[in-house]
């Protein structure tokens, strides 16, 4: 099923829900149709257009917003689907340091990688065999990486999440060097 971009009364991006549910909020006019996605969601008596994007018509306090959280998806957009060792299209996530020496599952050392580095690297350290990485992993930041790291895109949504840092996100996920 499609997902539907919901942002808060001032327009700040809150996260992705489904259509099924983005529908019921727009029919119970709890939420504005701002996008429309083209497709129509019929009844018995009428047919509504299925929105794309959506924003409420009250103001929802979110409470404060830890980091991104880390998730396989949202790891392999931010590295954009590509082995960090070699370039090659990843398939598995690697520990920088690995995990039975001491690294840690966090943003700094966890990165995408292709099925034969993770596998060539096993547990060994980068200076040991004498590799490096295209770019250095960090933790993601903005609003626009907890839309983009649930995986779901549309282009409708790109001006709402442009001014929260979409830009830069995307273009690290579609190979441009930002």
């Amino acid at each position: 099923m499609p997902h539907v971009l919901v942002l808060n009364a001032s327009y700040e991006p809150l996260g992705v829900v489904p259509m099924r549910r983005a529908l019921v909020l727009v029919l119970n006019k709890k939420a504005v149709c701002l996008e429309e996605s083209g497709v129509f969601m019929h009844s018995a008596t009428c047919a509504v257009p299925a929105p794309s994007v959506v924003r409420l018509t009250r103001f929802v306090r979110v409470p404060f917003r830890g980091p991104v959280p880390l998730t396989r998806r949202a790891l392999f957009a931010r590295d954009g689907g590509r082995c960090v060792y070699c370039g090659g299209v990843a398939t598995s996530v690697d520990h920088v340091v690995p995990r039975s020496r001491g690294g840690k599952h966090s943003w700094d050392n966890v990165v995408a990688a292709c099925r034969r580095c993770n596998h060539v690297k096993a547990d060994r350290h980068l200076a040991e065999i004498g590799w490096r990485m295209r770019h250095q992993p960090a933790p993601p930041s903005g609003l626009a990486w907890r839309i983009i790291g649930t995986g779901h895109r549309d282009p409708r949504w790109m001006p709402y999440l442009q001014p929260y840092g979409a830009e830069h996100a995307l273009a690290r996920i579609d190979g441009i060097s930002a």
